[in-house]
């Protein structure tokens, strides 16, 4: 073998051993894998959860409605289903009031409200899923969540936002939802939304989410504070939370129907 020859079969096979050294390459995440990532991020993070609530309802004109509540949810068994509870505490107006989801994979949640004031069970309508959760800027399907694929998503680019590096996803509603399209920046290292904007049928945007602190609560990054802010109207809420805790004892039972009328007195107080 002539020494040019040999030069390069040594070479040829030491570029192949580094090549085989390299570490592999991650293929990039798709939209909806992000999208997913973050459902599990933001609405299923632990396997249950109690934490105080308190929203602040302000308007345009800087006035002000607080409300104060508890909130419990617990994952179920089947994947993707879940169970949550909301107790109010105060105003006098809704002190006792009760909001009871039981949210389902691919198909509609069933939500009940119990208003006190009437001693009145009243069943949420799968169409009314985009309304007003009770006076806020959040809609029912904020609370709990929205079904992954109820919506086509779309990567569109990747940068930072408030220095975090984030993917910027897409979001089109398939059949009726309160928006058309919802643009989310998703942070790449602990997939929470950090910023969403809600568009309507003319591409206006009309709504935008916010978060604000998050912090780690029994190694889970939280957000402890989000806000809600319609943009035609200047109103806005501002949810704070506090006394976070996750897997927790929590049973099914403590999320019965009765519970609307007869909340878990020890985990709602």
């Amino acid at each position: 073998m002539s020494l040019t020859r040999f030069l390069g079969v040594v070479f040829a096979a030491a570029g192949m051993a580094t090549a085989s050294a390299s570490p592999l390459v991650a293929e990039p995440l798709d939209a909806t894998e992000v999208v997913n990532r973050m459902h599990k991020a933001f609405f299923y993070q632990g396997e249950s959860l109690r934490a105080r609530v308190k929203m602040t309802l302000s308007s345009a004109d800087v006035k002000q409605r607080i409300r104060e509540l508890v909130m419990l949810r617990l994952n179920m068994p089947l994947a993707g289903e879940q169970r949550y509870f909301m107790y109010f505490h105060s105003p006098g107006d809704v002190r006792g009031m009760s909001f009871l989801v039981y949210k389902y994979p691919a198909k509609e949640d069933d939500r009940w409200l119990f208003i006190p004031a009437l001693s009145l069970v009243q069943r949420v309508a799968a169409r009314d899923a985009g309304s007003s959760f009770v006076g806020s800027d959040f809609t029912y399907e904020d609370v709990s969540g929205r079904d992954l694929e109820a919506d086509e998503h779309k990567l569109l680019r990747e940068e930072d936002h408030k220095g975090k590096p984030c993917f910027v996803i897409e979001s089109v509603a398939k059949g009726a939802a309160s928006y058309k399209k919802r643009i989310s920046w998703i942070d790449k290292s602990s997939y929470l939304p950090l910023r969403e904007e809600y568009s309507d049928v003319q591409g206006k945007v009309f709504k935008e989410f916010t978060a604000g602190e998050i912090r780690e609560v029994e190694g889970i990054p939280t957000m402890m504070t989000r806000t809600m802010k319609s943009l035609k109207t200047g109103h806005q809420t501002l949810v704070e939370f506090s006394d976070v805790r996750y897997r927790l004892a929590l049973k099914p039972d403590d999320f019965g129907e009765r519970s609307l009328r007869n909340p878990p007195n020890s985990w709602i107080e």
